[in-house]
């Protein structure tokens, strides 16, 4: 019998100089200011605990001119969790705000799909434009982790544990997976960039950072098919999580998504 799962996310860093032409393909107004949120995610159980993504460190955050405002790992203390209580990671994809810290989880093994890590270590790592969001080193600390037995690969869709599941949808990166976790309300998917924001899966309009647009508009149909309700699909980035949602606690990073949401989902114009 599946387990039922609490589910939260933290907030680690955010960006204001983003436009729209950012965050979509061929949108009519490309200028128009649109900000853009980094999480990570936390599953509890009654006896277990599954982080989803590492986010970004702080050397990582200078390189990148990208600011956080607390270190993923340091956020955890919210849930009174240390890095060193964590020995599950579902890593929804290596670029570098997902994946960035993971040396920081010395007893955890980190779930991934054979086809990320395949991809973040091809020949397509030759071109500057598919390399862009991957980081030479997090994908070394990914290798050393296999080498030394803390990496277990994923094939298309598997069960990580009673109640969460992973599956391949691809198109932002080769092997990008979401997560479907069974909660009191019903099935959640946290998306990751799947759909960075609600407005690209609702409008099928896709994210500009794409391997592949065919299997982008397919995750679309993915998302939606693995969560019981719209209101259960948790982008990846879109800051409307923190309205929608209610906050856990009074650390002002933390929100609660497997209790529903508080607010309705904007309405927006779907194509014909």
């Amino acid at each position: 019998m599946d387990k039922l799962w609490e589910v939260y996310a933290l907030k680690y860093a955010e960006r204001d100089d983003r436009v729209r032409s950012d965050s979509f393909i061929l949108d009519i107004n490309h200028a128009g200011i649109h900000p853009m949120d980094y999480f990570v995610w936390v599953l509890k159980s009654e006896h277990e605990v599954i982080l989803v993504d590492t986010g970004f460190d702080v050397h990582e955050a200078h390189r990148r001119s990208r600011p956080i405002i607390r270190a993923p790992q340091q956020a955890l203390s919210a849930l009174n969790l240390q890095p060193e209580d964590i020995t599950k990671i579902i890593i929804t994809h290596l670029h570098y705000d997902h994946a960035g810290s993971l040396k920081d989880f010395p007893n955890a093994k980190f779930y991934v799909q054979s086809a990320e890590l395949a991809y973040a270590t091809g020949p397509c790592m030759c071109e500057d434009t598919l390399r862009m969001p991957y980081t030479g080193e997090h994908i070394c600390d990914i290798v050393r982790a296999l080498y030394t037995g803390k990496v277990i690969f994923s094939d298309g869709d598997m069960e990580v544990s009673p109640g969460v599941t992973v599956h391949c949808v691809g198109g932002h990166s080769r092997g990008l997976q979401v997560v479907r976790v069974k909660t009191q309300n019903g099935w959640l998917c946290l998306a990751s960039d799947a759909t960075h924001y609600y407005e690209n899966f609702i409008t099928r309009k896709p994210f500009p950072i794409v391997v592949d647009v065919e299997e982008m508009l397919k995750g679309f149909d993915v998302i939606q098919d693995l969560a019981s309700d719209r209101s259960l699909i948790i982008p990846g980035h879109d800051p409307l999580v923190r309205t929608l949602f209610p906050k856990d606690g009074d650390s002002g990073f933390l929100w609660r998504l497997d209790v529903g949401t508080i607010n309705k989902l904007p309405e927006w114009t779907e194509p014909i």
